[in-house]
Order: C-alpha cells, then sequence, then structure tokens
C-alpha cells in the first residue's frame, strides 16, 4: 500500500515537472500544437486578410442610416428643387382669373315714390325672379320731414334707458327715446330741425359736451316713400319691367339718372 502511494506522489510530480517545462520546451511554443490538431487536412482558407462575404455585406449597415438618409433628403431636395421650376411654370395657370366684368350692355332701371309694403314687395320680386339684378332699396324723406339729431337705435329699451341716464348726467335734457315700432325703435332724438344748419349747430353743443354718439340725418317719418333701383344685364330688362308691371299696375318705372 505504501508503495502505491508513493508512486501516485512521484507521477504527479513528474507531471508536474514535464508541464512546467523542467525537461525542455521546443523553440516553437505552436510545435506541440500543430502534433494536438484534430483533422487538419479538413481545413479550408477562405480569405487572406479580407473579411468574409457575410461580414463584408453587414459592415455599411451603419452608415447607411446616415449616407442613405442624406442620400434621401438630397434626392428630395433635389426633386424638389427640379420640381420648382416646373411649379414656377405652372404658377400663372394655377392664379384664379380676376372677375371677369359682366358680359353684355347694363342697364339701370328705378320705381320711384312707393309706400313701404310696395317697395317691399318690389324688391322682393326683384330678388326672387331676377337673380342677375341687384336690387338697392331707399327711403326718400317727404317734405316737411326735416332735420333730427339723434343717437342711433341701441339694442332695447334698457340700453336705451341706460343712454337717457348718462345724457342727463352730461347736462343734457332735451332729448326722448323713440318708442314706437320701426328702424328707429329704441333711438334717442335729440331735436328736430327744419334744415340741416339748425341741426349741425345742435351737433356741435352736444359734442361739446362730450355727447359722442350723436349723429344729423334726414328725418324719416311713417309717411315717407321709397324708391327701388335695379342694375342688370338690358337684355333682361324688358321682362324685369313687365314683371314689376304686372305685380304693381300703377307703379311707373323710369331710367336711373
Amino acid at each position: 500500500m505504501k508503495a502505491l502511494v508513493f508512486l501516485l506522489v512521484l507521477a504527479n510530480v513528474l507531471f508536474f515537472a514535464y508541464a512546467e517545462g523542467y525537461f525542455g520546451r521546443p523553440d516553437n511554443p505552436d510545435a506541440g500544437r500543430m502534433e494536438q490538431q484534430l483533422n487538419p487536412e479538413r481545413i479550408r482558407v477562405v480569405g487572406r486578410g479580407e473579411p468574409p462575404v457575410g461580414e463584408a455585406k453587414k459592415a455599411p449597415e451603419p452608415a447607411k442610416d446616415t449616407d442613405e438618409a442624406g442620400g434621401e433628403a438630397a434626392g428630395k431636395d433635389v426633386g424638389a428643387e427640379s420640381a420648382a421650376p416646373a411649379d414656377k411654370a405652372a404658377a400663372p395657370a394655377d392664379k384664379p382669373m380676376a372677375a371677369a366684368a359682366p358680359a353684355g350692355p347694363q342697364s339701370c332701371v328705378v320705381w320711384s315714390e312707393l309706400t313701404g309694403p310696395e317697395a317691399t314687395r318690389l324688391a322682393s320680386l326683384v330678388e326672387e325672379k331676377f337673380t342677375d339684378f341687384k336690387a338697392e332699396r331707399r327711403a326718400t324723406p317727404v317734405e316737411g320731414g326735416g332735420w333730427w339729431v339723434f343717437i342711433p337705435p341701441l339694442p332695447s329699451k334698457a340700453d336705451a334707458e341706460r343712454k337717457a341716464g348718462e345724457l342727463k348726467r352730461m347736462g343734457v335734457s332735451d332729448f326722448f327715446v323713440v318708442q314706437d315700432a320701426g328702424p328707429n325703435r329704441f333711438a334717442i332724438s335729440l331735436g328736430v330741425f327744419s334744415n340741416e344748419q339748425g341741426a349741425n349747430d345742435q351737433l356741435a353743443n352736444l359734442k361739446a359736451k362730450g355727447v359722442r354718439s350723436a349723429k344729423v340725418g334726414q328725418r324719416i317719418t311713417k309717411d315717407a316713400l321709397h324708391a327701388v333701383e335695379a342694375r342688370g344685364p338690358a337684355a333682361r330688362q324688358a321682362a324685369l319691367v313687365a314683371a314689376a308691371k304686372a305685380a304693381l299696375p300703377e307703379i311707373a318705372s323710369q331710367t336711373c339718372k
């Protein structure tokens, strides 16, 4: 038993000495490896100093993100630049043309001295059946209607009363709020005059007191007359006049001055 243990220890010591080179080493450290090769005849050299084909294809990928992106951007820029002249050349064709002047000669016809309902009926006729005509309605004061100084109609009675309170605080006492139904309801009258000069003098006095919203205008009463003027193609004037005559037989038309 002691002899067996001694042999095992001796074998370990000898192997250690061999492994550490105490018995000498070959000049080429790789000489031992050549002897340890398995099937060396199956080794095939695929390239000398060159990367394998698969890696060569993958190598440019990092640069592709930048170079190709730059190339694509450059391509877009080049495309945009190449398209720009075409766009510029096409621009004049795309621009909307100025509105063409009405074709053919134009005419203007007017109906005067109409009552309010008559003017409304005639204006509606033009707007509904003669859309190629443009109708304009205006009121004309009757003789003796005079001129007035006024604050234009306010949205509600409460607003008119609030404005009246402001006038009192400014020292204006000669006024009244129009209550009658119509276009001047809730306007504030500041004086009625027989001529325009008297109305302008009153307006100047009110401005001096700080009343900035007052105006001067002709006084349109309930008895005021109206006029309807229609402008459109001359070729259709006869048809318009005939339709107006059928609707209002007693009203005659005139050519605009």
